[in-house]
């Protein structure tokens, strides 16, 4: 399985590698909606998220620098997950922006786009998800959780046994002292 992840990995990153190279040196934009005024809107992502840039020519650099260095990540084989779940949203945001423009020119290449972007993140969820055959995060957590849990449990049993000497210990001194006590009194 591992040289099937060190061929699938790269030949899953080429298109996103392309793709971002030529985002940074071009951003071709496709045609923006204006508005009334005809100057030109703010894409709605960036208007939902004061974090990214609004010119839109900044914003398909930065997806493009994106899909670039998450594509090298991807490629090389590390931190395939995190590049994976990176690229997935970049195809999903350009899968989204690109679908409602332009007219359809009835050859159906925009329904092939679309089913192509569909089938890379299918692979990309899967890349996303596999764990190598080692355990998952959260089952690695789960069990940290249960282990610590019955240690915290085993040392409170161990506390609670040794309070309860103590106060064995306690009562016996105590009965002892009130019995000496007695026989002297008696």
């Amino acid at each position: 399985m591992a040289v099937l992840r060190r061929v699938a990995r790269p030949l899953l990153a080429a298109k996103f590698i392309r793709d971002g190279i030529a985002a940074v040196r071009d951003p071709a934009l496709p045609d923006p909606p204006e508005d009334a005024r005809g100057e030109r809107e703010a894409p709605a992502l960036a208007t939902r998220l004061p974090f990214l840039p609004e010119d839109p020519e900044q914003l398909v650099r930065l997806q493009g620098a994106v899909q670039l260095g998450a594509g090298v990540l991807l490629a090389l084989g590390r931190a395939p997950r995190l590049a994976s779940a990176a690229l997935a949203v970049t195809l999903v945001s350009s899968a989204l922006t690109a679908g409602g423009r332009g007219p359809d020119d009835g050859s159906g290449a925009r329904r092939v786009d679309l089913l192509t972007d569909l089938s890379l993140l299918g692979g990309l969820l899967i890349a996303a998800a596999d764990t190598h055959g080692k355990p998952s995060l959260a089952y690695r957590t789960r069990r940290t959780a249960a282990h610590a849990s019955d240690a915290v449990s085993h040392r409170a049993h161990a506390v609670s046994h040794q309070v309860g000497n103590a106060a064995g210990a306690t009562v016996d001194g105590v009965t002892h002292s009130v019995e000496a006590a007695r026989k002297r009194l008696s």
